[in-house]
């Protein structure tokens, strides 16, 4: 028997650690118990920013299921996403961005930088695309 989970996600939240406020819709991780910004193409994300808090603030983060991303970059519909240096979502390349963790994928195309498209992520199980 088939099951389906309509609308099923994970949203979890945590104090920011920094100014977060300019950062909605881009991958975060955790650092000791707050949440920051990712910072490089191999960072571990933990979800996806849902609000704009300051820091020390609760960052409502999206760890699994359907949210918004901000691209860095054109996208196509159907792709894998992890995250960029600057925590815009990024295409991933199994066997290509070894180092790089799939996180998601792209519902939506994006013609270029800063477009935010709907996405489905998964960043409790994160994988490397090797």
């Amino acid at each position: 028997m088939a099951v389906e989970a309509q609308g099923a996600y994970i949203v979890e939240s945590w104090p920011a650690g920094a100014d977060l406020s300019d950062k909605q819709f881009r991958y975060v991780k955790l650092s000791s118990s707050t949440v920051v910004a990712c910072s490089a193409a191999t960072d571990i994300p933990v979800g996806v920013l849902q609000n704009k808090p300051v820091s020390g603030r609760a960052a409502e983060v999206c760890m699994f299921g359907p949210t918004k991303v901000k691209s860095s970059g054109a996208l196509t519909e159907g792709a894998l996403i992890g995250t960029s240096a600057d925590g815009r979502a990024d295409a991933k390349v199994a066997g290509t961005d070894t180092t790089e963790y799939i996180c998601g994928r792209a519902l939506e195309a994006a013609s270029g930088a800063d477009e935010i498209i709907a996405a489905v992520v998964d960043c409790i199980n994160p994988a490397r695309a090797a």
